[in-house]
């Protein structure tokens, strides 16, 4: 593994012994613009793993996306790598279902610490919820981005990451009423605790293998495929896919969704997502909790 790679592969060309915010800025939005949020390997047959050098070789000399626990996990090696202070959090999703917090904290991401301040760096949670730049650690403080305002919220026990976006105008009217469109104008995403976690953490109560294997779980109920784009974001989940275009100046998030064809999967992965999967995707769209 080397860091020339990495950088290849996310289009970074700025000096990489600079530990500074910009540098950190500058990688982590690289990241989200270029490698995907996807979870795709549970529906071709594979297994996800955490180990760092497959890790390493699917997302970064593959051409392939990864989940939370596949690219945070890069992302953390190569923060360190780079001499940054990084260390490693789990989260606990927000599930809209039983209205709080999952009982499992298998989201994974890391606190930077420059210059004495702290910040919340995290490139796998996907589609309207992912951060393109790093939250800085303070409660109660508006950090507007693209996808709207960000919010880190001390609750003294746990920290809670909220979002307040903009109204959906769903394009297609066979769309207008799907479940992937959110209408919660501001949402909890997940929460988190300061402890620091080693990488073994998340193997503990098999969360790794629930994750692939439970029928209860989102992961195993939807193929999800979701990269950033400098005007907002598009998503393949199960046949559906979505161009989302965020028009803060109207107020709007612009959804241009449709169903694609089997036959058409491969190729929208490739054209739109730069992913070939090595082996065939049988697509996924159950009905469980989830929007784009």
């Amino acid at each position: 593994m080397n860091l020339e790679e990495y950088f290849q592969r996310i289009g970074f060309h700025g000096p990489s012994d600079k530990m500074d915010l910009a540098t950190l800025r500058s990688i982590h939005k690289l990241h989200v613009m270029s490698i995907p949020f996807e979870n795709l390997s549970i529906h071709c047959g594979e297994w996800i793993t955490m180990d760092l050098e497959t890790i390493f070789n699917k997302v970064v000399r593959s051409s392939r996306g990864g989940w939370c626990l596949e690219n945070n996990y890069l992302f953390g090696w190569v923060l360190r790598e780079m001499g940054f202070s990084a260390t490693t959090l789990s989260s606990r999703a927000f599930n809209r279902i039983i209205d709080d917090f999952g009982a499992l904290d298998s989201h994974l991401i890391h606190k930077v610490i420059i210059d004495g301040k702290a910040y919340i760096a995290d490139v796998s949670f996907g589609v309207s919820s992912q951060i393109w730049e790093p939250l800085e650690l303070v409660s109660g403080k508006d950090q507007p981005q693209a996808a709207g305002v960000f919010r880190l919220i001390d609750k003294g026990d746990i920290w809670i990451l909220e979002k307040t976006g903009r109204k959906p105008k769903v394009l297609n009217p066979e769309f207008a009423k799907s479940s992937l469109v959110n209408r919660k104008e501001t949402k909890p995403i997940y929460c988190f605790t300061l402890e620091p976690r080693q990488v073994d953490h998340f193997f503990e109560k098999k969360k790794n293998h629930a994750l692939q294997t439970d029928s209860a779980s989102l992961f195993t109920n939807k193929s999800i495929c979701s990269l950033q784009t400098p005007t907002g974001f598009k998503a393949l989940i199960g046949w559906t896919y979505s161009e989302v275009t965020y028009k803060p100046e109207e107020g709007v998030d612009l959804l241009d969704m449709r169903n694609i064809t089997e036959d058409e999967v491969d190729q929208i992965l490739k054209e739109q997502f730069n992913v070939k999967t090595q082996n065939k995707i049988k697509p996924a769209n159950k009905k469980v909790s989830y929007t784009i």
